[in-house]
């Protein structure tokens, strides 16, 4: 069989990238430009400086990426691009710059959600292996996605408000951490215990999730100990916060694993990334006998390595768009 090269392009929020993948499991090349340093100064990414940087830096990351792999535009088979959800203005830079590529060099122009890329990531891995459930967690998204095969996703629930990226990020601020405060919660979580009593968020028999409360809770309970004159400590909060949440995770997933006596169960998204969680998932599949699939670090955050890897499952299935396709901000999964 011949094999098959997908470049992919993604720049949803504030990474800048481009990758080419062959048959959806070997990263040939990767180019990304972060924007983390810019953003830190303003505690978040900033929607039009995002989408500035990414009109800078799209040129010189596809192209670096072909200088690395040592190809042409020519030798891949098709271009695939997240079309959404996320900024719409970011969006719209590497959308505009694959329809470009697929009309010069008539390439099919394949069209990825991006929950679709971060799944796919785990291909990289290992083979994804059908029935599954995949845990959607990252700054945007908090989802239990049911999968059959290639491409047939069934959403079981997702979080009725805050994404729990999002709540890491805010809850990292009340702290007193920088941006971006997710990973640097984790490891200050490490130093602590968690001796403060907070509550698990929606704990209830649904697949749905909910982390408004906790966040109140967290804010609220350092507000009234600086009330009090009492000194928080930011370590034990940290972990009292991470084990309210983590416990919301994995109690939700165990349940729609065993509800759906579904064995195979793969992690995606940038809290994937998170220690924590990570260890608190495999504690719970060892346990149930479940096959679990993470990403390694570098296939956790937005990149264009998963949207080449789903690109190829994605060509396969003859999913091709034409060039009316455009960038959504919200958009389902499918």
């Amino acid at each position: 069989m011949k094999d098959v090269y997908i470049l992919g392009i993604e720049s949803s929020c504030d990474e800048t990238s481009c990758s080419i993948v062959k048959n959806g499991t070997v990263e040939i090349a990767t180019s990304t430009s972060t924007q983390i340093a810019i953003h830190e100064n303003f505690g978040g990414v900033v929607p039009e400086i995002a989408s500035r940087e990414h009109v800078k830096n799209i040129t010189i990351v596809i192209e670096d990426c072909l200088k690395k792999a040592n190809m042409k535009i020519e030798d891949v088979n098709a271009i695939a691009i997240t079309y959404g959800p996320g900024l719409i203005g970011s969006l719209l830079i590497g959308l505009e710059a694959a329809k470009t590529l697929s009309y010069i060099y008539n390439k099919p122009l394949i069209p990825i959600h991006h929950i679709a890329g971060h799944i796919y990531a785990n291909s990289l891995v290992e083979e994804l292996k059908f029935p599954l459930i995949a845990l959607v967690v990252s700054g945007g998204h908090t989802e239990l996605i049911k999968m059959t095969d290639h491409f047939k996703f069934e959403k079981l629930g997702g979080t009725l408000d805050d994404a729990i990226g999002e709540c890491y990020d805010k809850v990292a601020r009340v702290i007193g951490l920088s941006y971006p405060g997710g990973p640097k919660l984790d490891k200050l979580s490490k130093e602590g215990k968690p001796t403060y009593k907070l509550p698990i968020p929606l704990n209830d028999n649904s697949y749905n999730f909910s982390f408004s409360g906790l966040k109140s809770a967290v804010i609220n309970l350092n507000h009234n100990e600086e009330q009090k004159g009492n000194k928080i400590n930011k370590a034990d909060l940290a972990a009292s916060f991470q084990d309210a949440a983590v416990k919301s995770i994995v109690s939700k997933t165990k349940k729609a694993l065993k509800d759906y006596d579904i064995n195979n169960l793969i992690v995606a998204g940038g809290v994937a990334a998170n220690s924590i969680l990570r260890e608190a998932l495999n504690d719970m599949c060892k346990e149930n006998n479940i096959h679990l699939s993470i990403p390694p670090m570098k296939y956790c955050t937005d990149n264009g390595t998963m949207i080449a890897s789903s690109g190829y499952y994605a060509y396969k299935l003859n999913r091709k768009a034409d060039y009316y396709l455009n960038s959504m901000s919200t958009t389902p999964l499918q």
